[in-house]
């Protein structure tokens, strides 16, 4: 057993019970030190639950268990946020979880990692179809490597930058250093977020970190999920990252991804406060562009937003540009992260460069957020006050595509 639930229903608990305990119940833990890679808060995931599950399967089989919050380069949480994200009371994650030690991945530390390795140029440039030859250093959070058993946990949805979310997502580059981090979202940008996204098999951009995860010395196991409107799940896998990824996938793809028969002119994408800055809020764009038509724009109505995006504060210094922008003034930009190039591009969406008739976006995205008009404007986003947004009245106007909870389900025209 591999896979349980199906896109039509939920998920019993019953059943996940069952997967788990099987799974886990044919690995080889007594004693053995066991890492757990959970999401951060921005992925809508029923965490407490999972791991409640997870653990009773383990049943004080391991010597020890501590969970690594994936963060990528998101924000590092706060202890009560921790706490929160594992079904536990401030301060007390030991009564909720006994035994488990939870922390956030450091990834600003560099005594956080080890190296494994090194993926060639030349091995670069066949994964990414020609896109990229450059050597790519791999660093990983060094609980991964000390472990017995790394078992991710999360969800499975689309992704702008590998196509599909989740497996070994959350290891490179959920737990790797930056050069995986840089080299694999450049490389999704290079592609195109509307290209990639919700595209179900091994995208360039997973293959390179599936590539990855064959340095990790680590027995590697994952539970990808699938989750569904509320706080359960539509279905889940156990095994390896790549084979329980994959069957995640087939689900995701019927129960994440929402098809159109014509494209929208206007798109007012509603940001759940689980996005606290631009870096991830961004994905009410990302999860429209595709349905958007030629001259359309999008609205991302955030009003409790008042940061942009304060762990990569150059993005503010580049502002946001089409690919274009970027590749057609490479000498400018080759020195800059290119994890912030591609956070640049994949918000502005496609369009055109040249230096004489300079750029143009195919869809012009707007800022209703607590950040200030200055602020909006001056990284080349229209801007709009948050409290001129009528949300009922957009709702009630045929065009406009009103989309709640944005972030996580896919918009894709039907042809």
């Amino acid at each position: 057993m591999t896979r349980v639930g199906r896109a039509s229903s939920r998920l019993p608990t019953e059943d996940l019970r069952t997967l788990v305990a099987t799974g886990l119940g044919a690995e080889a833990l007594d004693g053995k030190r066991v890492c757990v890679v959970i999401p951060d808060g921005t992925r809508r995931c029923p965490v407490p639950w999972l791991l409640d599950v997870v653990l009773a399967a383990m049943a004080g089989r391991p010597g020890r268990i501590e969970a690594i919050v994936a963060l990528g380069t998101h924000a590092p949480m706060s202890d009560d946020a921790l706490a929160a994200l594992v079904g536990a009371a401030p301060g007390r994650i030991a009564e909720r979880h006994p035994g488990l030690e939870v922390r956030n991945h450091a990834w600003d530390d560099p005594a956080t990692f080890r190296t494994l390795g090194t993926i060639p140029a030349g091995r670069v440039e066949q994964l990414s179809e020609g896109r990229l030859a450059v050597d790519v250093p791999v660093r990983i959070n060094r609980a991964v490597v000390d472990a017995d058993l790394v078992l991710v946990i999360g969800p499975v949805l689309p992704h702008e930058v590998v196509g599909f979310s989740g497996g070994n997502k959350y290891l490179f580059p959920g737990l790797s250093g930056q050069e995986m981090i840089d080299v694999t979202h450049w490389l999704g940008a290079l592609i195109g977020s509307a290209a990639i996204i919700g595209t179900p098999g091994v995208t360039p951009v997973r293959a390179l970190i599936d590539e990855a995860a064959t340095l990790v010395p680590t027995e590697r196991r994952a539970l990808c999920v699938v989750t569904d409107a509320g706080d359960g799940l539509h279905a889940a896998a156990y095994g390896t990252p790549e084979v329980a990824w994959t069957e995640a996938v087939e689900i995701a793809a019927l129960t994440h991804v929402q098809y159109l028969d014509a494209p929208v002119r206007n798109v007012l994408s509603i940001i759940p406060d689980r996005y606290d800055d631009l870096w991830t809020a961004a994905k009410g764009f990302y999860k429209v562009e595709p349905v958007v038509a030629d001259g359309g724009r999008v609205v991302l109505y955030a009003p409790y937003l008042h940061e942009l995006t304060p762990m990569h504060p150059g993005v503010e210094d580049i502002g946001y540009h089409t690919i274009g922008y970027f590749t057609g003034q490479w000498d400018r930009f080759a020195e800059r992260p290119w994890g912030e190039l591609a956070h640049s591009t994949h918000l502005r969406g496609a369009g055109t460069w040249d230096p004489v008739d300079g750029e143009r976006a195919r869809v012009s995205v707007t800022l209703a957020s607590g950040v200030s008009e200055a602020r909006t404007r001056g990284v080349g986003l229209d801007w709009a006050d948050p409290a001129t947004i009528d949300v009922d009245a957009y709702e009630g106007d045929p065009e406009w595509l009103v989309v709640p909870d944005a972030g996580e389900v896919l918009y894709r025209l039907r042809t």
